[in-house]
């Protein structure tokens, strides 16, 4: 998870360009307000989402993605 970590900020943009990309170039479609909400919302499903919870041994840190069954811990 640490080599990930400096890669996770940069994530969500760059799937926001990409789905944009998908829709714009190879789609055809014109950039709109409904292509841009469900660009950004499929950004938004797809990207890791961070959780703190609090076990016996201290505080951990969670990511989990969409489609990746293993949840990632982390201790604080």
């Amino acid at each position: 998870m640490s080599k990930l970590k400096h890669l996770i900020p940069f994530l969500f943009p760059v799937l926001i360009i990409l789905f944009g990309l998908i829709t714009y170039k190879i789609l055809g479609f014109e950039p709109n307000v409904y292509t841009i909400i469900i660009n950004v919302g499929l950004a938004y499903i797809l990207s890791p989402k961070f959780k703190v919870i609090q076990k016996q041994n201290g505080e951990e840190e969670q990511m989990k993605w969409l489609f990746f069954k293993k949840v990632i811990n982390k201790k604080i």
